[in-house]
């Protein structure tokens, strides 16, 4: 978590409220090297650069909430999560506006990108901090992103978002303004057992 006064001040927001329907249990209490990957994507964003952490659960937050003790972080339950992603994202530009009105930018990440570490997450915050675009996004495999990080202007677009759609449409709009960094570790999410099944096989320098 940066604490340099003269870097913009980027906050994240851990959507990690799904209720993992085509795993058929709660992709947040996966374990993965030690640790669940709720854990292991909240312990990622607080050693990155962003200054503030708002992790949204909804699904079993009870449980996932246990799986943040002893973490400095602030975190919002969706009760309609099933309602879809936009509702998680909404409520946590809503948290992170409340708690750092003065905020440059703001940068979306998921709980299920087990991969990803603070330092990839640093590099879409060195990527905003070159030249302040509207949208930093994470490519790879031929598509693009989350992890992503969206200039404050972008804030009330975020806001208005609705359904099960996350701010891919948000991207696509500012499309030829975005700043792409090459993520190939964003590629790899959990939906079924076969993902879980090959994120274990893994070699442990992935």
């Amino acid at each position: 978590m940066s604490t340099d006064p003269n870097e913009p001040k980027i906050g994240l927001i851990l959507l990690a409220a799904g209720g993992s329907r085509r795993l058929g249990r709660p992709k947040q209490l996966l374990r993965y090297r030690g640790a669940s990957l709720l854990r292991r994507t909240a312990k990622a964003a607080l050693a990155s650069r962003c200054s503030k952490i708002v992790v949204v659960l909804g699904a079993r937050a009870d449980k996932c909430a246990r799986e943040l003790d002893g973490l400095p972080l602030m975190t919002v339950i969706n009760p309609n999560w099933e309602e879809g992603l936009s509702r998680s994202i909404r409520m946590g530009i809503a948290a992170l506006n409340a708690a750092e009105p003065e905020l440059d930018a703001a940068l979306l990440t998921l709980c299920d990108q087990a991969l990803i570490e603070d330092r990839h997450l640093n590099r879409l915050v060195e990527a905003f901090c070159a030249s302040h675009p509207p949208i930093v996004a994470s490519r790879y495999g031929g598509a693009f992103g989350a992890p992503a990080l969206f200039h404050r202007s972008l804030f009330g677009d975020l806001a208005r978002l609705a359904g099960d759609q996350g701010a891919k449409k948000i991207i696509l709009r500012h499309r030829e303004s975005t700043v792409f960094v090459d993520l190939p570790e964003a590629g790899t999410d959990i939906d079924t057992d076969e993902d879980y099944a090959g994120l274990a096989g893994l070699p442990e320098n992935s």
